[in-house]
């Protein structure tokens, strides 16, 4: 549908309410309802969001070092977002409500995560590219409430399904309620799957994302989050999008998949090349295993992300790159033309979409840019025994020090952009280090 035949099918829609949604920093989706008459004055002019969208943490609690993008300095006022119309859906399991994410590009709001995608995308535009993007996740499922999980230990959670069973069509079976709803219902919503299935961990499930421009894909990621954890209300289950529950399983991945074409052909391949890699391609390759380690907390922004990245647990700890390795930072697929693509094995499920892939992007295109080449060879074997590789860092605080004082990736993403999400990953860590945790009572409550 065009942008007339999309308001029409609104204003005629017997649901008397739109719902709308911004991304957070977090990549947590912030909304609310209006009613039509609300929404055809917004299609005009814009509706006010306040600022304090960009001014707390995930859990609410506000910034004390941000940037003045948001804080008591400007009283937390309202900014402008304006609705995108091609981001139209309907909520099939919300009556059919017409839903619409929004975003602060007219502005050019430098803490929007979903503006500096486009921002980022354009600059891709301009240089003849579309950029084809598709995200994956696995995530846990317990049998559990928003008010159980409250009253409980993380050890007695209750899993969807119990036992290590990769691949399991058993599984499925059994809960085959909740997984038809959730491949169906998103569908309906716009987010389609290429595949679900079981991952190895009690109650784990995998989703493949088809694959996209993406802006779309960027959408259909953070759309896909939050509502796998609306459509699993119904059923009982609360789905966990952390990268690491437990020392002793492995963590939830977010890989992102990546390629570029002009329109017609996929600009990766060529078959005249090693490995078939396009001399673009091995540019772009080249700019990510450069840049990369300088935006690291965008692809793993919490204190969470570094407990997943550990050596033997199917995440990467070196920046390094292989042929279908999954030991590797960077996982080439290159089984034909259609398929050749990059698969980014650092994002974990706790990923913002939007930051990730403008991350990714970014640092692609600078390669590209500066025509790099591609100097470090493939792994072919265990790419944790890379000795040649840069490590990634170890925590979220030694990563946002890298990426607040690097020069490349405040001339990538703007340093208003960098000084911002700096502060609120510096606030993350903050926030941790003041905790006590279950490891610190057992180890020391009674012995020290």
């Amino acid at each position: 549908m065009n942008h007339k035949e999309i308001i029409n099918h609104v204003l005629k829609s017997p649901n008397p309410k739109v719902k709308l949604a911004i991304t957070d920093i977090d990549g947590v989706l912030r909304g609310k309802y209006i009613n039509k008459e609300k929404f055809q004055s917004a299609l005009e002019g814009g509706f006010g969001f306040c600022s304090v969208v960009f001014g707390w943490d995930s859990s609410d609690a506000l910034y004390n070092n941000s940037s003045p993008v948001a804080g008591w300095h400007n009283g937390y006022k309202d900014h402008i977002a304006e609705i995108d119309l091609s981001s139209y859906r309907q909520v099939p399991w919300d009556d059919e409500v017409s839903f619409f994410l929004a975003d602060f590009s007219q502005s050019n709001h430098q803490a929007c995560p979903r503006t500096l995608l486009k921002k980022i995308a354009h600059q891709a535009e301009n240089m003849g590219f579309q950029a084809l993007f598709s995200q994956e996740f696995e995530w846990f499922n317990f049998k559990e409430t928003n008010q159980s999980i409250y009253n409980k230990p993380p050890s007695e959670l209750q899993p969807l399904s119990n036992g290590m069973f990769g691949y399991s069509l058993l599984k499925l079976q059994q809960n085959h309620d909740y997984l038809n709803d959730l491949y169906n219902l998103l569908l309906q919503f716009n987010v389609p799957l290429e595949g679900l299935h079981t991952e190895t961990g009690p109650g784990v499930l995998e989703a493949a994302i088809y694959y996209t421009e993406i802006i779309e894909s960027a959408d259909r990621a953070s759309l896909f989050k939050a509502a796998t954890k609306e459509i699993a209300l119904k059923h009982g289950i609360m789905p966990t999008f952390m990268a690491k529950i437990s020392p002793d399983l492995p963590g939830s991945s977010g890989h992102v998949h990546q390629s570029l074409s002009d329109g017609k052909k996929n600009l990766f391949f060529d078959a005249n090349e090693t490995h078939c890699m396009s001399p673009l391609m091995q540019s772009y390759l080249a700019g990510q295993m450069k840049v990369l380690p300088e935006l690291l907390p965008m692809i793993a922004p919490t204190v969470n992300s570094y407990k997943r990245l550990v050596e033997g647990m199917w995440a990467p700890t070196i920046m390094n790159w292989g042929i279908d390795n999954r030991t590797t930072t960077f996982r080439v697929i290159n089984n034909s033309e259609k398929a050749m693509r990059i698969e980014a094995r650092a994002p974990g499920a706790d990923a913002n979409p939007y930051l990730a892939m403008a991350a990714l992007l970014a640092a692609g295109l600078y390669g590209i840019k500066h025509n790099l080449s591609l100097d470090t060879k493939a792994i072919a074997g265990n790419g944790y025994q890379d000795d040649n590789g840069e490590r990634l860092a170890p925590n979220l605080w030694q990563a946002t020090q890298k990426m607040k004082t690097s020069e490349i990736a405040c001339e990538l993403l703007g340093e208003e952009f960098i000084n911002h999400f700096s502060a609120t990953r510096e606030w993350e860590w903050q926030e941790y280090s003041k905790s006590v945790s279950d490891w610190e009572y057992k180890r020391y409550f009674e012995i020290i």
